[in-house]
């Protein structure tokens, strides 16, 4: 049993190396995956500027890639639709609708101008035998373009997983430049589905973002969705959108899908409903409003790195710097052997050393017999002239050595030293080499990388503002039941957010939730009020004194309670006269009648009381008492 429980953990521990490493987790030196790398390695050793067929790629592709052809045309699609690294005819799916590619055999596909002008270098990339040893696979592309940023990236490995944002490809080259002069930079993420992005709880990689589709207003009844939220597709949102109308969320009369090669999902609204009002709406109940985490891990290494998006764009402006300085040097070592060679094949020439071994019939006494005619010359050359030189002196045609022309070799040699000293120049100061060649990809690809998403704050909005009231609850009073499955004249339209509020006679109340059936009536004590418990309905009550026969008015708001709690709205002891949840009443007060006297009613108008809170004592409505209190109907 114990080797057992080797085995398995022995084998996990490969299995999860495996996946974090050679699957799921991207290299920050080039930004890929292996089996991205793979593709693009396998498309650069077949670019010839023609398009080639998806499945013949992945057919290749499978002499390095060992898990079939399905991940590897998934992977290419995927790439193709990121819009940097291929150039691609035919079906590749639609990021809006989420509709798949065409078959494999019908697309096809090649590495685009940029993949092939910044990813590719065969003197500066490193090989590895691949899973079978049959071939030679790269360990990373010498990448001059931070494309772990650019495309962003999404996995998911052993107790790990990565959720990489894309970021606008010349807002990146335009930190590197900043990166290099020294100066501050501030990269956000840019969709190739476009929308509006609130990043204020975003920080270099890190937090949250808010996305919001962009809609637009094409008359007061219709609405147009021009732009969707990274992550979504036209048929997510248009199911979101079904199920909040079903639920009442919202309410639409139509809505139809004309999304091509852009978005347009047209909302038809019904009457009484208006576009202005809806949209608040949309982006509360649907995928119209979303907010994505940022979660960046890469492979460094060999070892899982979670790093900021200013670390990535340090250490890959670092390594741009170090792969153009290995470039200039390639170059100038290139430079050096070309003016030996022609430096040594002119002395051959010029000097007449070819004459010296027409005698030798021995092939070692004639590579001894140039080596030492060689050796007065050797100051005149960069290096020692090697055995494979004296080879390549001694396969020169007779034809090529009697039409030799002195004056266009030195030229050709001048040439070179004039390249030489330039780039000599050049790796004294590789900085600005590296800001001169990033200007120069942000010239050229300007136009073809616009960032799509739209920076700008965006306003919560208030769910209980936008909520509609869909739920209607009703009241018997005769059987003293509320509910939702309660029928009454005056039904009560609620929201999902609301609370019903129960009002009595003896002045108390309470707050319950919107129930399907509940029985409120209480021994001897009328319910005289329900309604809606909110923050801006105004109660105002008359209630009388039955020592003094006094009347108090007062107005006031229910905005705190706990649900189920009994509260009071006037103190014991006194008997309730007038209630209303309107915003104007007059009232006649009559008095009490007495000898003598003049003046028997008076008139108040309530909504001249102002509001208190709900246990604030009433104001004096009269100076005498009063026997009765009526509502004087307005004329």
């Amino acid at each position: 049993m114990e080797d057992i429980k080797q085995v398995m953990q022995h084998n996990y521990l490969k299995y999860a190396s495996y996946v974090i490493l050679d699957r799921a987790i991207p290299n920050v030196i080039d930004g890929l995956k292996p089996v991205q790398r793979r593709i693009l390695y396998i498309l650069w050793g077949m670019h010839n500027g023609k398009l080639h067929k998806v499945a013949n790629v992945a057919g290749q592709t499978m002499a390095l890639h060992p898990h079939g052809d399905a991940p590897i045309i998934e992977a290419l699609v995927n790439l193709a639709n990121k819009g940097y690294l291929l150039d691609t005819q035919g079906n590749f799916g639609n990021i809006y609708t989420g509709d798949p590619a065409a078959a494999a055999r019908y697309i096809e596909t090649r590495l685009s101008p940029l993949a092939d002008e910044t990813l590719f270098n065969k003197d500066l990339t490193q090989t590895i035998p691949s899973y079978d040893g049959r071939h030679q696979e790269p360990v990373t592309l010498p990448a001059k373009i931070p494309i772990v940023l650019m495309q962003g990236a999404d996995g998911i490995a052993v107790g790990m997983a990565t959720h990489i944002f894309p970021h606008n490809f010349i807002e990146l080259l335009e930190a590197e430049v900043a990166i290099l002069e020294g100066e501050s930079f501030n990269v956000l993420p840019d969709f190739p589905t476009g929308g509006i992005m609130d990043a204020s709880e975003y920080d270099k990689g890190r937090g949250k973002i808010r996305l919001r589709a962009k809609i637009e207003i094409r008359d007061p009844k219709t609405v147009v969705i021009t732009e969707i939220c990274h992550g979504t597709t036209t048929e997510s949102l248009i199911r979101s959108i079904d199920e909040a109308a079903k639920k009442g969320k919202i309410k639409i009369e139509s809505i139809n899908d004309y999304t091509a090669d852009k978005v347009e999902i047209e909302i038809k609204l019904p009457r009484g409903q208006y576009a202005q009002d809806l949209l608040d709406a949309l982006y509360a109940y649907t995928e119209c409003e979303i907010s994505q985490s940022s979660q960046i891990l890469v492979i460094k290494d060999n070892f899982p790195w979670e790093p900021t998006v200013d670390e990535i764009l340090h250490l890959h402006t670092e390594k741009l710097q170090e792969y153009l300085k290995r470039e200039l040097e390639i170059e100038r070592d290139r430079l050096l052997e070309k003016i030996f060679e022609k430096s040594l094949e002119q002395i051959f020439i010029e000097n007449r050393l070819y004459k010296l071994i027409e005698e030798i019939d021995n092939y070692e006494k004639i590579h001894q017999t140039i080596a030492k005619s060689l050796v007065p010359f050797h100051p005149q050359l960069i290096r020692v002239p090697t055995v494979d030189d004296r080879e390549r002196l001694l396969s020169i045609p007779i034809r090529r050595i009697s039409r030799f022309d002195l004056g266009k070799n030195e030229e050709e040699v001048a040439e070179c030293n004039s390249q030489l000293e330039k780039i000599e120049k050049e790796l004294k100061n590789v900085k600005k080499v590296t800001i001169r060649y990033l200007n120069n990809l942000i010239k050229k690809h300007a136009n073809d990388f616009p960032r799509k998403t739209e920076v700008q704050t965006i306003q919560r909005v208030d769910l209980r503002a936008v909520e509609t009231k869909n739920i209607k609850v009703g009241f018997d009073p005769n059987t003293g039941f509320v509910g939702t499955k309660i029928t009454s004249t005056n039904m009560i339209e609620c929201t999902n957010f609301d609370k019903i509020l129960v009002m009595y006679k003896d002045g108390t109340y309470n707050v319950i939730n919107i129930p399907e059936k509940q029985y409120i009536n209480k021994d001897g004590n009328k319910v005289i009020y329900v309604g809606v418990a909110d923050k801006k309905t105004v109660i105002s009550v008359v209630y009388r004194d039955p020592e003094t026969y006094y009347c108090y008015g007062k107005r006031f708001i229910i905005d705190k309670f706990m649900v189920d709690k009994t509260y009071r709205y006037f103190e014991e002891g006194v008997s309730l006269e007038f209630i209303s949840t309107e915003p104007s009443n007059s009232l006649e007060l009559q008095f009490v009648p007495k000898a003598k006297q003049k003046i028997d009613k008076v008139q108040v108008q309530i909504e001249n009381i102002m509001v208190k809170g709900v246990t604030a004592k009433g104001n004096r409505l009269a100076t005498r008492g009063v026997k009765k209190v009526l509502v004087v109907k307005p004329k």
